[in-house]
């Protein structure tokens, strides 16, 4: 029986009409639209995606990104002027970069200095400081692996083995340099798990084949995943070389989830129920079964049909249980026992197949409907928070059905909720609407056949359906030769705005589901929509007015410097004056404070790292007045959703941009003869020049050189990351081995011989920095004891020429309340992508261009006839190139586009 009797009632847009429904409103269905809608308008949802060069790099290279910042439908944020860019390696910040947002796009860049980024998994976030009272899972991010062939100059591979169903995992590492095996070296080992404690740890040697083998755990209660693994393999002469494995496939552990369709089986109605089968690693595994119930009888057979997923439909009857009974590919049989059955409900079921319809289908079982029978029910399509299709009907049979034009709908993910007349959520289903209505953009080439260092113009068109747009766009071309890549694991404007930020938890190869040729790859994204959970949007919280906290607001005007102005006493001082000036950058603002003595400049732009002077000296007893800036805050590092994405070998994963890599580094660091005329020694500072560090060991633990800092702008972020094995808790340092301990005690931090807290830090600049030694012991000192530590760091800072004085000049130089000098962080300066000019007439000596980029620009428009053309040089390398274009229009229609050709 169709649903003759829904009511279509959309919230603020014109009401809808379908001839299966016919109209009724209550006043229940319109409380729920009312509140939706105001929860939307009230906590709009921006997005932050970055267009990313290529997927992964080597240290010495550099990310280059464009930022598309969105709102409600994909439009240009109007929201936030200001978007952050951070990368992280497991809980420490190692970069973060602040870039201006015009019209709902930044760019810049991220250096990746070979001494900052030792070899391995980083974890790369966007997002705005609207975005930060939500769900951190919500932000842009995504795993970036960063090999190193520059510093680390051991290659490793690791393979796992174990047995199903047995604690017992084992690890084999080969150790290589390049030619050679590295034999009988001895190896120190330790595991950590994902909160820094240590699980395990040993020494070894490695055999004639460079091979070291490792048991990592043969304790049943203790998980490898997420867990990492450290290995020091000493080279001699006390040369170390560390390398570090993700262990989240190291265990034999593999489970099958099940997802009954609109959330729960109910007795007597025939459901689908999609099942996820996932490996040691987290990653989808093929499985083959039977459900049967508790007679033994097959009730249902099932097989997954894409990366462990699949659907079948069962019939659940009185009186009986059901299991699933698994077989893996290994030939592994495994038993589960299927979802509880509700004696008593009613499901939604979504039928996707139709391109031009959903069907919709009610079905309650008969004891719910007796129970329930005449009441009202509800039916509510959204996205956001935006409602596309609201319903109403009275439960007069068991089961109802009804089409829904897909046009009412735009593309991207649909959440579709039934509701008692009550406004109680009972059943839910996602859904994912493909309109074919994304950009249509083209790449066209000005000639068929390219040669090395040749010129390329490529000219682009922009189109939605037939018109011309004008859009914003960012192109990259790199050399697939040195950047392989599976594209369906790829992430693109399309999986990132429409499909991941959309849904919380790991997508595997999101990209298949736009790109595929699979004849089934629609089904499978309805198979994937029915295993990913979806509570973006909570209906209870919005009914019962349980917002979200908001402690930060929208940055809207740009860079803003708050603050308090005080009299000596510590009171607040209203209507003061105060005048801000950024020397050199000819910024100047006045303000004035409020009642309760804040202040506010807002509006400001100005680089990173500038000098701030605020004067409050235009007051009447200017001399008793003290200024206080409130700092800025930062988003603490966070776990990285994507951290199934995180490559264990990297030396062969990325073999051949490491290759590469390496040529160039090579290239611009030949050596040149020289002479020497005159050597003099120069003695490096040490701790052993301050008398309260001389008693400890001679030799640091760590030494690490004031250089590998320079990129740094606060130390309070910076050195964590920069550390080996050490890790941060309640703003204080421990060793990462003893997090477990219950008595723990904290690293003692000297800097210049004199004892400060970590909090201290963050006045200093990496740039300020000649040397850090860590101390693992305190030696024949007693700091430990004195200080209750175990462990010091001793920070030195760069010697400042000093000169005389007279009187008048050190009373300039003394603290004055009323006025104010301190660096602030502003925008980070992007960089241009530096692209070579060839003369075909003057060709210089070949094979020195090995660039893996060989194009980037963020700022590609096309004007009102939809096209706009730029040009670039090819590099040395030969074989196949590809460039890719991604970008929006103003009303938020996103596109991409690739196209290859073959350079020869």
């Amino acid at each position: 029986m169709s649903l003759k009797k829904f009511a279509l009632i959309i919230s603020f847009i014109s009401c809808l009409t379908a001839p299966a429904f016919a109209q009724r409103d209550t006043v229940s269905l319109n409380t729920i639209i009312a509140k939706t809608a105001k929860y939307a308008l009230s906590f709009p949802i921006e997005k932050v995606y970055l267009h990313l060069d290529k997927p992964y790099y080597s240290a010495g290279d550099t990310i280059w990104f464009k930022a598309y910042v969105t709102v409600d439908k994909h439009l240009p944020t109007t929201l936030s002027s200001i978007v952050y860019v951070d990368i992280s390696n497991q809980d420490s910040i190692v970069q973060l970069v602040k870039l201006p947002v015009v019209n709902g796009v930044a760019h810049g860049d991220i250096i990746l200095a070979p001494g900052n980024y030792k070899q391995g998994n980083y974890h790369l976030r966007a997002y705005t400081a609207w975005m930060r009272n939500f769900d951190s899972d919500y932000f842009y991010n995504k795993n970036i692996t960063i090999g190193n062939a520059i510093q680390d100059a051991v290659n490793t591979d690791i393979a796992f083995s174990s047995v199903a169903g047995q604690p017992k995992v084992s690890a084999a590492i080969t150790y290589k340099q390049p030619g050679d095996v590295l034999a009988g070296k001895k190896v120190n080992w330790s595991v950590t798990n994902a909160t820094g404690d240590e699980i395990s740890k040993g020494k070894g040697t490695t055999n004639q084949n460079g091979v070291l083998s490792i048991v990592l755990n043969e304790n049943a209660n203790v998980s490898l995943k997420n867990a990492l693994l450290t290995t020091t393999i000493e080279l001699g002469n006390r040369k170390e070389s560390l390398n570090k494995f993700p262990l989240t496939a190291a265990t034999a552990e593999r489970d099958v989830q099940f997802f009954p369709e609109g959330g729960e089986l109910t007795l007597g109605v025939r459901s689908k129920v999609a099942f996820k089968a996932v490996s040691a690693n987290g990653l989808g595994l093929d499985v083959k079964g039977t459900i049967t119930d508790n007679t033994g009888t097959v009730i249902a057979n099932l097989e997954s049909q894409h990366l462990g997923m699949g659907v079948f439909a069962m019939l659940p009857e009185d009186g009986k249980t059901y299991k699933a009974n698994i077989t893996f590919p290994d030939g592994v049989k495994t038993t589960y026992d299927m979802p509880r059955i509700k004696p008593a409900g009613i499901t939604l079921a979504v039928y996707n197949n139709d391109p031009e319809n959903l069907n919709v289908k009610l079905s309650a079982n008969d004891p719910y409907f007796k129970a329930n029978q005449g009441k009202g029910y509800y039916i509510i399509a959204q996205n956001a928070g935006i409602i596309y299709f609201a319903a109403q009907t009275t439960l007069d049979n068991q089961s109802y059905s009804a089409t829904i034009p897909k046009s009412k709908f735009p593309t991207g993910i649909i959440q579709l909720t039934l509701f008692s007349e009550r406004g109680i959520a009972l059943s839910e289903r996602i859904v994912f609407i493909k309109r074919n209505d994304m950009l249509n953009l083209s790449l066209t080439a000005d000639r068929k056949a390219f040669s090395t260092r040749q010129k390329v113009k490529l000219s682009l068109s922009a189109k939605n359906n037939t018109l011309p747009v004008e859009g914003e766009f960012s192109v990259s071309v790199i050399d697939e030769s040195k950047v392989p890549y599976d594209e369906n694991a790829e992430t693109t404007i399309m999986t990132n705005l429409l499909l991941t930020s959309e849904i919380k938890g790991y997508v595997e190869k999101p990209n298949y589901y736009f790109i595929s040729k699979d004849a089934n790859a629609d089904a499978n994204l309805d198979i994937l929509m029915l295993t990913q959970g979806y509570r973006r949007i909570s209906y209870r919280n919005i009914l019962t007015a349980k917002y979200p906290q908001i402690y930060l607001y929208p940055e809207q005007q740009g860079l803003e410097i708050v603050g308090m102005l005080r009299n000596n006493t510590g009171m607040p001082m209203a209507k003061g004056n105060l005048r801000l000036q950024i020397p050199g950058k000819k910024i100047y603002a006045e303000t004035m404070t409020d009642m309760t003595g804040n202040f506010k400049f807002p509006k400001l732009s100005f680089p990173d790292s500038s000098q701030v002077v605020i004067s409050a000296r235009n007051n009447p007893n200017s001399r008793n007045l003290m200024i206080s800036v409130t700092g800025d805050s930062y988003q603490p590092a966070t776990k990285n959703i994507n951290a199934l994405d995180e490559v264990a070998n990297i030396d062969s994963s990325l073999k051949t941009l490491l290759i590469n890599s390496k040529r160039q580094y090579e290239n611009l660091h030949i050596l040149k003869e020289v002479v020497i005329k005159s050597t003099s020694l120069v003695k490096k500072p040490s701790h052993t020049d301050y008398g309260t560090l001389s008693a400890l060991p001679a030799m640091a633990d760590q030494a690490l050189s004031g250089e590998r800092f320079k990129e740094c702008n606060n130390l309070f972020q910076c050195l964590p990351s920069m550390l080996l094995g050490v890790s941060v808790d309640e703003n204080l340092l421990y060793f990462t081995k003893n997090m477990s301990n219950t008595n723990r005690m904290p690293i003692q931090i000297f800097v210049n011989g004199k004892p400060v807290d970590y909090s201290y830090l963050g006045s200093l600049r990496g740039a300020d920095v000649e040397t850090i030694e860590v101390f693992k012991s305190d030696g024949l000192s007693s700091i430990n004891q004195n200080y209750q530590s175990d462990g010091i760091i001793s920070i030195i800072t760069r010697k400042i020429q000093t000169s005389k004085i007279t009187f008048a000049q050190l009373q300039d130089m003394l603290p004055k309340g009323n006025l104010l000098t301190y660096n602030a962080q502003g925008y980070s300066i992007p960089r241009e992508f530096y692209s070579p000019k060839y003369d075909p007439l003057k060709q210089g000596a070949f094979g020195g261009d090995l660039r893996s980029t060989v194009f980037w620009s963020p700022k590609i428009k096309t004007d009102k006839t939809g096209a706009t053309s730029f040009e670039y040089f090819n590099s040395d390398g030969k074989g196949n190139y590809r460039a890719t274009i991604e970008g929006m229009d103003a009303d938020g229609n996103l596109g991409r586009y690739i196209f290859r050709y073959t350079v020869k």
